[in-house]
């Protein structure tokens, strides 16, 4: 054999050698895959190829006291098609039946889905999109619709279902009503009865199984979720949307009227503490009004006069006045130090007795009946005060709550005219709802009483848990003393000399207390000094069923700004269409409120409520509130979509009512 053969026949055996050893390490991989890391290999793959997504339960609904949906979740739907699933001819076979149906159904031609679906099962497309945000009733549809009847596997159905939250009401209430939000770490956040009662309303996450096709896109696997989502708990709250609707709408036109910043208004049960209207109405750049934050909980602010009530309560209880006692408001205009406090009439109003200065709001009467009654130990009037609750925040369970302020002797601001400045609400503050509920334990004999915003929490008809009535404080004061007030209080609206006078009528009764503080007094500048006008207090006078404040910021001045002209009237208009719908609907002039519209539209609903229908009735031009409260008590399912009046109906008036009918109301 030559030299050059045996060179060869050496280089073949190498190389046979080697392929002998790779083959036998490519052997011991496979059996190393199989054996060692199979299970890891086929989890990693498994894991790329499939993936459990979350699902999110439906939110608890949040009820009003009658039982209409303040908040609710409803489920949306995504429908995508699957076309490498689907056999040629049965594509063939449904391709015009389902488009026409889809045509029917969304509103584009039926030539439209054609070119969709022709081209997807051209390109062999696992995931196009059909449509989008379908309510149960289209999804329900669309799932008998031809070829999509066949289910995800031979008709390439997909279906994805999203939850969302919807406010029927609207824009009324939305702040107090609020929101809740999560982020990826799981934390939540949010404002308002939403984010307070969130474990109540989240529920429990399901799982579904989802296989990833092309570009990232999941696809869910079969018609069923490895674990069901557990829907939320139902919340039922103590908010009457009636009374929510009146507070809201007369606030706003008050608001429009005189041009302010912001304000709101709160209405109370006064015996329970159960909240049933609560409005917070702030202004746009544009002069348009909206929930924009929540007022009436959040914002602490000087009181202005309102806080006399408290100054007087104080006062009588330690004895330091009598309401006989005589005070000389020396022609309105008293120095203390190097300050000088003043009445709003020019001249004062002489040598009155203490029950008179508080129906004429004096400040300087306050400010000399508390500076000399508690100069010599200035910390008696601040623990009076604080005896009565007024230094501490309610307690709700709605985030942002403001702390007052009330300070002490020794407290940095602290000075020699502290007393006199505190006497008629100045170097204190207190938001309206602390405000209120300290107006509200008046109302009731002395009993301080927490407001309330939630009743109970159910599961369908269960109860799962009640929130009764609190008690904060069995006694602000003496039955003496909340008697001598009560009257007080009545005065100033039912006198002729009293600050609320202007809001007085022989059919119904109120009582309450004006208040106009001023803000940034401290600036020299006039053009810069703005106004806080309140009205607080309740109604009937004699037994007082509702007490209520309303607040509104920065009017403009050369409309008005004292508290009996811009807040005094909304109260009024409050009470007197809660009086509409009381026993004593017949003894009531409605006519005598300023707002007429309100008015017009308020009886237009009251008329409309009271008739006997088997018929559809024309709710056209009504406010959407009014014609949800009338067709929901006909049995009537209503769907709203915009805010404002009614301008369109989806069955016409004179149809007749059937079980369950639903009901599409446009407004605008």
């Amino acid at each position: 054999m030559a030299v050059s053969d045996k060179k060869i026949l050496t280089r073949l055996y190498v190389v046979a050698g080697g392929l002998f050893l790779f083959a036998c390490a490519v052997v011991f991989k496979l059996i190393s895959i199989q054996v060692v890391d199979g299970d890891r290999y086929r989890d990693l793959a498994e894991k790329r190829t499939e993936k459990v997504f979350t699902i999110a339960p439906n939110r608890g609904n949040l009820i009003s006291d009658d039982g209409s949906l303040l908040a609710t979740s409803v489920s949306r739907y995504t429908i995508r098609f699957d076309a490498v699933t689907v056999k040629d001819e049965d594509f063939k076979e449904n391709i015009k039946p389902l488009s026409a149906k889809l045509s029917e159904l969304l509103g584009k031609s039926a030539s439209h889905y054609q070119q969709i679906l022709r081209k997807a099962k051209e390109n062999k497309n696992r995931y196009t999109l059909i449509a989008r945000n379908l309510d149960y009733s289209e999804y329900m549809d669309v799932k008998k619709f031809p070829l999509f009847e066949k289910g995800p596997y031979k008709g390439g159905l997909i279906i994805e279902q999203k939850t969302v939250r919807e406010h029927p009401l609207g824009k009324i209430a939305e702040r107090s009503v609020g929101y809740e939000n999560v982020d990826e770490n799981g934390y939540y956040s949010g404002v308002g009865l939403e984010r307070a009662f969130g474990q109540y309303l989240r529920g429990v996450e399901g799982k579904r199984l989802k296989q990833k096709i092309a570009k990232g896109q999941w696809k869910p696997i079969g018609w069923d979720n490895i674990v069901e989502p557990k829907d939320g708990y139902d919340l039922i709250s103590t908010i009457d949307i009636n009374i929510q609707d009146i507070a809201h709408h007369a606030l706003l036109g008050q608001l429009e009227k005189y041009k302010a910043d912001h304000g709101c208004v709160i209405v109370m049960e006064t015996e329970t503490g159960e909240v049933k209207a609560i409005s917070n109405l702030g202004r746009t750049a544009e002069g348009k009004y909206y929930e924009r934050l929540n007022y009436a909980i959040g914002e602490s602010h000087e009181p202005g006069s309102t806080f006399k009530l408290m100054s007087m309560v104080a006062a009588l209880e330690d004895k330091v006045i009598d309401t006989s006692s005589v005070l000389d408001t020396e022609k309105g205009r008293w120095r203390i130090y190097d300050r000088t406090v003043r009445d709003s009439k020019w001249g004062g109003y002489g040598k009155i007795s203490a029950a008179k200065a508080f129906e004429l709001s004096s400040n300087t009467a306050f400010a000399k009946m508390i500076h000399n009654g508690y100069k010599e130990k200035p910390s008696r009037f601040v623990n009076r005060l604080m005896s009565m609750n007024l230094h501490e925040e309610l307690g709700l369970p709605i985030k942002g709550e403001g702390t007052p302020v009330i300070r002490y002797p020794g407290d940095k601001g602290w000075s020699g005219i502290s007393l006199a400045w505190m006497s008629h609400g100045y170097e204190v503050s207190m938001t309206p709802l602390q405000t209120l509920t300290f107006y509200n334990a008046i109302a009731n004999d002395g009993v301080m009483v927490k407001p309330r915003l939630i009743k109970e929490v159910k599961e369908w008809n269960k109860t799962i848990q009640k929130f009764e009535k609190e008690i904060i404080n069995p006694a602000v004061c003496s039955r003496e003393t909340a008697k001598k007030v009560q009257q007080m209080l009545k005065n100033v609206v039912e006198k002729k000399h009293g600050t609320g006078h202007g809001l007085y009528s022989p059919n119904f009764s109120m009582a309450g207390k004006t208040g106009t503080a001023q803000k940034n007094y401290v600036s020299k500048d006039p053009d810069k000094l703005k106004y806080i006008s309140t009205f607080s207090g309740y109604f009937p006078a004699d037994e007082p069923k509702y007490s209520c404040i309303v607040v509104i910021h920065e009017p403009d001045k050369s409309v008005g700004y004292y508290g009996a002209d811009v807040s005094g009237p909304v109260f009024k208009s409050i009470a007197q269409k809660v009086y509409a719908t009381s026993p004593l609907v017949d003894e009531v002039d409605m006519f005598e409120a300023k707002y007429e519209s309100l008015d017009d539209a308020y009886q237009k609903y009251y008329a409309e409520a009271q008739k006997k229908y088997n018929k559809v009735p024309n709710v056209k031009g009504m406010s959407g509130m009014d014609a949800v409260s009338i067709l929901e008590n006909l049995g009537l399912q209503v769907e709203i979509k915009g805010n404002g009046k009614v301008k369109k109906q989806s069955v016409s008036h004179g149809t007749d009512i059937t079980k369950s009918q639903k009901i599409v109301l446009e407004l605008s």
